[in-house]
């Protein structure tokens, strides 16, 4: 039997719990009847459209397949409070799975697919998962073969859910599960009980996870539909994995889904593709990480856009967008540009439809909720004077208090009264905006993926050749940062970026940490008090790629 959520989880204070529901932002439904009450108030409109397969459903199928898929899941022997690894691509299928979950009060643990055995296997054990969702292959990966191997790192029970044509003989066919059935409603979780296992973009190895609540993440994807402007005539499209938090509920599908519009799920960001499907699906809404709206802006200025006249709403947010970048959405692709600056742990900030094109270019907007507290302070934690840059800390009604299972982090990440510590160096403006300015935590943002330099350099030195190692985030005109690599070799030892690479992959880690700049020295330059002396590597980098 797994351990009860509850034993691992930091639950808000009563007393901020019974004032956020006293207030409405807690509306004391699981997200699950939340959906079904749209379904039924809107049975016959478009709920999902899979671009890639041509699969479509209203409302009420998707409301049906869900309570059916519940049932099944149920049926295998999973029960409410057990975790499963959703790892899939942009499709139906993620859908229908994560509504099921919400429905049957299954926790889903939203992995990437870039994720491989390293992380995914972490990902089993710490939650202590008893299934595991992903496609059969996905850009020549055989994602079935590594969800079976990965058995044998958990205990218990491991059913392995697949989507595709090629299933083995083991595996279940998540299609089928996600079919059209006779739906056996399964008793409602508490709205406070955990809905989803979202993972974060932490600095200390591999990712912790963040439990976000019934209560907290219908209010996350409710109130972000509200400023992003959605209704029922939306439509989002959803080319970023839809495992982030940012494109499932920031409104993203949650909040589209539950604003009662329709939901396109397409494989990548890919702009010729994107294009044609806007055109195609007349989608209104849609999310990018900066690298993607680069892309996008080169294709449309390159190649011409097509018909993106129905394109209301861009959101660019996972990273700070360029201010150059930012003042040609509107006049390239016609759409509004929305800044969001957020985090899985919660905070929200999001630039209104309604602001001056100067605040929507250069700031990355102002709290989602009126309830978010925010403080910027220095090292000692005092708050900075108004307008200087600060660390930000927040706590607020959809920003949980801890994470799950992580004691050690906990202490670090939140101050005794429970005030989250992002990481992030912000400054606000006098109208309340927020400029985003850094980190003040050793993070690479590689085009919006956050990769831990404490976990590359883990990886690194178990290279017999290596001494030294120190990984930095080197600038890049296209993904902002990418993996950088100081390394001191071993006597007499060779160290190629290449060897460093194979190594890594070989260990199953996800591509997008790989190095992909290796820099080999003497000694690395130390501060004063004898640590690795980043700011001054990241300088050097700097200047190397200038030059």
């Amino acid at each position: 039997m797994p351990t009860p959520i509850s034993e691992h989880t930091v639950p808000w204070p009563e007393e901020d719990a019974a004032r956020f529901a006293a207030d409405g932002y807690w509306r004391g439904s699981p997200l699950g009847h939340l959906l079904r009450d749209v379904a039924d108030r809107v049975p016959g409109a478009t709920a999902v459209v899979d671009a890639a397969d041509g699969t479509r459903l209203t409302h009420a199928e998707l409301a049906g397949r869900a309570d059916a898929a519940a049932a099944r899941l149920l049926g295998l022997g999973l029960a409410a409070g057990d975790r499963i690894v959703v790892q899939l691509g942009n499709g139906w299928e993620f859908v229908v799975l994560t509504l099921a979950c919400l429905r049957a009060g299954i926790v889903p643990v939203m992995a990437l697919p870039a994720h491989r055995r390293h992380e995914l296997s972490y990902l089993a054990r710490h939650a202590e998962a008893a299934a595991i969702a992903v496609p059969d292959r996905l850009r020549d990966f055989d994602h079935q073969a590594l969800a079976h191997e990965l058995a044998a790192d958990v205990e218990g029970p491991w059913h392995v859910l697949v989507a595709g044509t090629d299933l083995r003989p083991d595996s279940i066919d998540l299609r089928a599960l996600c079919g059209p059935g006779e739906a056996v409603v399964p008793p409602a979780p508490d709205s406070r009980d955990v809905a989803v296992f979202l993972l974060s973009g932490g600095t200390t190895g591999l990712p912790k996870l963040i439990a976000r609540t019934h209560d907290d993440y219908a209010y996350n994807a409710m109130a972000s539909a509200e400023v992003a402007g959605m209704d029922g005539d939306t439509g989002y499209l959803v080319s970023l994995p839809a495992g982030h938090n940012f494109p499932l509920a920031c409104p993203g599908i949650l909040g589209t889904l539950l604003a009662g519009g329709t939901v396109v799920m397409l494989p990548s960001p890919e702009p010729a593709r994107v294009f044609a499907t806007i055109a195609a699906e007349g989608v209104t809404h849609t999310a990018v990480v900066p690298a993607v709206a680069g892309r996008w802006l080169e294709h449309a200025v390159e190649n011409g856009a097509g018909d993106l006249a129905s394109l209301r709403v861009l959101q660019v947010g996972g990273a700070r967008l360029a201010d150059e970048l930012a003042r040609r959405v509107k006049p390239v692709l016609g759409a509004t540009l929305q800044q969001v600056f957020g985090m899985a742990e919660g905070l929200l900030n999001y630039t209104r439809l309604d602001d001056p094109d100067e605040i929507v270019c250069t700031t990355q907007g102002r709290p989602l909720s009126p309830a978010d507290e925010i403080r910027l302070v220095d090292e000692l934690d005092q708050d900075v004077p108004p307008g200087a840059p600060g660390s930000l800390l927040t706590r607020g009604p959809y920003t949980p208090r801890g994470y799950y299972k992580a004691a050690e982090q906990n202490a670090r990440a939140f101050t005794a009264d429970g005030w989250y510590r992002s990481g992030d160096i912000c400054r606000m403006t006098p109208d309340g905006n927020l400029i985003v300015e850094g980190r003040d935590k050793d993070m690479i943002n590689r085009g919006g993926e956050k990769v831990s330099a404490e976990e590359v350099e883990n990886l690194v030195y178990q290279l017999p050749a290596v001494s030294q190692v120190a990984a930095v985030a080197m600038p890049d005109p296209v993904l902002g940062e990418r993996v950088c690599l100081y390394v001191v070799p071993r006597p007499g030892a060779t160290v190629t970026l290449e060897e460093i690479r194979a190594a890594m992959e070989g260990r199953g880690v996800a591509r997008f940490k790989l190095p992909e700049h290796l820099v080999l020295v003497d000694e690395l330059v130390s501060t004063k008090v004898g640590k690795i002396d980043k700011k001054a590597l990241r300088a050097d980098i700097a200047a190397r790629v200038t030059a």
